[in-house]
């Protein structure tokens, strides 16, 4: 037995025919070697380290012994440089490996479903080929009460939008725009945006105007064309975030039917007229006037004064107006119901009328007292300017 192992031992192998590919050479010897670097060697082919080979189409180590018999093929590939392009950089990788595939695999990368990469794995690999690699980056996005949870090679905000099958329609907005890179902090917001239209209608106001009619008596007053409302449409923007209102927007005004004037004419005519009653006395004019009083020794100076600006001794009688009035009421007679006929003799007002009594200085009247016989009335009275009428008409009593 130890002798018959010792013959088998050393028995070389029969020879064979091997077919050597080394790019565009091919070589045929018979050879009685087992090694692939050994064959290539006998061939006069040297394979550099980087370097791998097929035998019959099956990658097999250089230095390993082909395990299976008779004629073989062996194919020689030689390694070359190829660019490979990450987020991290480029770099110049020596290789002999076949596909695309085979290159990111023995440099660590594992490619997920969603990851990026030109030229496709199964592509082949060629001399100075340049393989870019994109990981897919995760996102969470937020729309109304959703949330997705995606990975995406996009470039932009949009593309990842349209690639989660969550596109900006219409006014919709997102957080980052839709036109900016993919944020870092891996979240994007979207905000559904629509508006509607409110339409109402508003009124316009007519405007008075005002004219004199030499025919109507004086302190009457006839509409001589009735004024109507216009009509404006209204619209309003309303615009909505998710459902949300935020804000409200007015349109400019559409102006359906202008306003009509109201145009109103003022009697100028004098018409004297009986004041009535007791009082034998006609008059031209009557309005409502404020009343205050005073007496010669209540005029709210130190003492006792009895001078007025027209000169008549200050007591019952003599009624005083405002300043500003009073070159065009001095002189004149007035009706009073309770105080009585008098004549407007005297100064005083001013713009203390306005903060003590809330009236305009021209309806103030100050109705003068005797000190021993004070009535004090007060307050809203009726004052009858009697005739004869002024040439021309106060302005304040238009």
């Amino acid at each position: 037995m130890t002798i018959c192992f010792l013959i088998v031992a050393c028995q070389s192998f029969s020879p064979r025919t091997a077919i050597l590919l080394d790019g565009e050479t091919i070589k045929t010897l018979s050879t009685s070697r087992n090694v692939p670097s050994e064959i290539l060697a006998e061939a006069g082919i040297i394979a550099a380290p980087a370097d791998r080979v097929l035998v019959n189409g099956i990658e097999q180590g250089l230095g390993d012994e082909i395990t299976t018999s008779g004629n073989v093929q062996i194919q020689l590939r030689r390694a070359v440089n190829v660019i490979l392009v990450t987020p991290q950089g480029q770099q110049t990788i020596h290789t002999s490996a076949l596909t695309v595939g085979d290159v990111l695999t023995e440099n660590g990368i594992a490619v997920g479903i969603n990851d990026e990469v030109t030229p496709p794995l199964t592509a082949p690999v060629t001399d100075t080929l340049t393989i870019s690699f994109s990981p897919a980056q995760s996102l969470t996005i937020t729309s109304g009460n959703a949330v997705f949870n995606i990975r995406t090679t996009a470039r932009t905000v949009g593309e990842a939008l349209a690639e989660a099958g969550i596109p900006l329609v219409g006014l919709d907005t997102s957080f980052p725009a839709e036109n900016e890179a993919l944020p870092s902090d891996e979240q994007i917001r979207v905000v559904r945006v629509t508006e509607s239209i409110s339409v109402e209608l508003e009124s316009i106001p007519f405007k008075t105007e005002e004219t004199e009619a030499a025919d109507l008596a004086f302190g009457e007053q006839e509409v001589l064309q009735a004024g109507v409302n216009g009509t404006a449409m209204v619209r309003t923007r309303i615009r909505y975030e998710d459902g949300v209102e935020v804000s409200r927007t007015q349109e400019e005004k559409t102006i359906l039917t202008e306003p009509v004037s109201q145009i109103v004419a003022s009697g100028s005519k004098i018409v004297l007229s009986q004041v009535g009653g007791e009082a034998p006395y006609q008059y031209w004019y009557a309005t409502q006037m404020y009343a205050s009083w005073y007496s010669p020794c209540n005029s709210g100076t130190n003492g006792c004064s009895y001078g007025t600006a027209s000169g008549a001794k200050a007591g019952f009688g003599i009624v005083a107006v405002d300043y500003s009035i009073y070159s065009y009421l001095g002189g004149m007679r007035v009706y009073i119901p309770g105080y009585g006929l008098a004549t407007i003799g005297d100064t005083g007002g001013g713009p203390i009328i306005e903060s003590a009594f809330g009236v305009q200085r021209t309806q103030w009247i100050d109705l003068g007292y005797d000190d021993n016989a004070v009535g004090g009335l007060s307050g809203w009275v009726t004052v009858y300017f009697l005739e004869p009428a002024p040439a021309e008409i106060p302005y304040f009593f238009k």
